[in-house]
């Protein structure tokens, strides 16, 4: 597990945004929207449907952060990582409330997703 620059931690936690969550399972990649939570060098998610089916066959995950302003990039941090499926209920009860609450949600919304933790291996980040 690699530490993400100061820098970077610090856009990841600015604000709620969307996230982009790059799977691939048998050379066939796929990327999907995602809400995110960012401590200490580990992503949470909570998903469903086929990220999550990718990520039981194949970890290595990807996601990618940007904020743009009327078309034009901001910033940009893309992490490189392995996912765990986590299969505690009481901890993905927790994960989904913290979540659900950065992005205004009611807590006990998408309650069929289950916690992703994604430890990061390697960060890229840049300002514009």
């Amino acid at each position: 597990m690699a530490e993400v620059p100061a820098e970077a931690e610090r856009l990841l936690e600015s604000e709620p945004m969307m996230a982009h969550l790059g799977t691939c399972v048998e050379g066939r990649p796929h990327v999907a929207p995602v809400w995110y939570r960012y401590e200490d060098d580990t992503v949470e998610i909570v998903t469903t449907g086929r990220k999550l089916a990718n990520v039981r066959e194949n970890p290595r995950v990807a996601l990618s952060v940007q904020a743009d302003e009327a078309g034009e990039t901001k910033w940009m941090v893309s992490l490189l990582g392995t996912a765990t499926i986590v299969d505690d209920e009481t901890e993905t009860e927790r994960a989904r409330e913290r979540i659900n609450e950065k992005y205004g949600a009611e807590p006990d919304a998408y309650a069929e997703n289950e916690l992703v933790r994604i430890d990061v291996g390697s960060t890229t980040y840049r300002t514009y």
